[in-house]
């Protein structure tokens, strides 16, 4: 691929905290942007995402790089009156302010978009919430888990019959967000190109769960009928399930009618075709439960590779259901470039994800390891025009920690 950096040129300031607003910066910085990362003194929290107890747990700080590789860090304590004019700066040189910061905070530290814009009217103001800038709950806390997966109705739907909602995969919410803010800043992006103008763009954990969710939601609208919740021993459809191979793999299987009659006599049970609880799609339909007994049967009498192949030869759609010690493993992520090396980091931590979106012919920027707290703030204070006396100036008023050493 060609050497291009589609985003050369672009800076950005990413003020936001945590992994969703974090992750739409990561996307442009692996295009090229060159990505400020503005934490506070003690640093952003998740740096110490890795010891979360709900979270798999580390050595590395597999997150943080994660949610942060290819960016620049600066320490900033916002609260101190000498930091409004690094912000000018910061502001001044950037042409997309990211920030998650609850609105309440931002009036405070005069960060909101009428404060910001102000002072550059290019600017693309990147804003995310968890639940929407109008409304009773505008200034609520919110996770993915909350606002992403509770409020939009994915996590009442995503569970089987008779079982309590579950907890849903760590960032999942997050990294989904991720793209749409990214989506959203660079439709900005390309406004400015035509008129010029900057803009005040937005998404919330809210509104992306509700556009996953929005088949369901918009069933909801229509008034549909919404069918009792899956129970796999009783299905609204046998093939349309998940069923376990003798090595023990789950896996997902989808039989489109017109691969019924085929797939069928690919597995040896030609029998059913002239069975009379299968002979027409009426009765297969009122006979869902014994046709899933006889494909658990069938399916755990053999081993996955074997089905695998079965699979694949008829062209019918499946999935093996895979923990992230197998999926880390699997050809695909390698040859489609979704697991890719990471420089620098140490540790054992070697690989990162990729951002999900390609452009053929243009190469990535080379995945790097996160910065340190604070490893880039002289850097880039001089970048801004700030000599050795204003640094030092700076640092006497507390709006730039003192010099010291800084780890992850």
């Amino acid at each position: 691929m060609a050497n291009e950096n589609i985003f050369s040129g672009l800076k950005v300031v990413d003020l936001s905290s945590f992994v969703a607003a974090p992750g739409a910066a990561v996307i442009l910085s692996d295009f090229g942007a060159d990505v400020i990362k503005v934490e506070p003194p003690q640093g952003d929290m998740w740096r110490q995402g890795h010891h979360t107890p709900v979270q798999p747990q580390s050595e590395d700080a597999y997150q943080w790089h994660l949610a942060n590789r290819n960016k620049r860090s600066i320490v900033l304590d916002l609260k101190s009156p000498g930091a409004q004019q690094v912000v000018f700066e910061l502001a001044n040189w950037a042409d997309v302010f990211i920030v998650n910061t609850p609105h309440h905070a931002r009036k405070k530290l005069k960060l909101e978009y009428e404060d910001v814009a102000g002072w550059n009217p290019r600017l693309i103001y990147a804003d995310l919430t968890g639940f929407g800038e109008c409304g009773p709950d505008a200034d609520l806390p919110g996770f993915d888990v909350t606002a992403y997966w509770a409020r939009s109705g994915l996590l009442s739907m995503t569970r089987d019959a008779g079982v309590p909602p579950t907890w849903p995969v760590g960032g999942s919410g997050d990294n989904a967000t991720a793209v749409g803010l990214y989506s959203a800043i660079v439709t900005a992006l390309y406004r400015r190109e035509r008129t010029g103008k900057g803009s005040h763009v937005t998404t919330s954990l809210l509104a992306q769960g509700v556009w996953s969710a929005s088949v369901s939601i918009q069933a909801a609208l229509a008034g549909a009928k919404f069918p009792p919740r899956h129970d796999r021993t009783h299905p609204a459809n046998a093939a349309m399930n998940v069923y376990r191979s003798s090595d023990g793999t789950w896996f997902v299987l989808i039989i489109t009618p017109d691969k019924f009659v085929t797939v069928v006599k690919a597995i040896g049970r030609a029998d059913l075709l002239t069975d009379p609880r299968f002979s027409s799609p009426a009765q297969i339909l009122a006979n869902m439960t014994p046709l899933t007994v006889i494909f658990d049967e069938l399916f755990s009498a053999q081993p996955m590779s074997h089905w695998h192949s079965v699979f694949a030869g008829l062209n019918v759609t499946f999935g093996e259901v895979r923990g992230p010690q197998e999926v880390i493993n699997d050809p695909q992520l390698t040859e489609n470039e979704i697991i890719v090396p990471l420089n620098g980091a140490g540790g054992k931590l070697t690989s990162t994800i990729s951002s999900p979106i390609q452009v053929h012919g243009v190469a990535k920027e080379p995945a790097r390891r996160a910065a340190d707290l604070g490893e880039h703030t002289v850097e880039i204070l001089g970048e801004l025009g700030f000599d050795a006396k204003d640094i030092e100036s700076l640092r006497a008023s507390g709006a730039v920690p003192k010099a010291k050493e800084h780890a992850i």
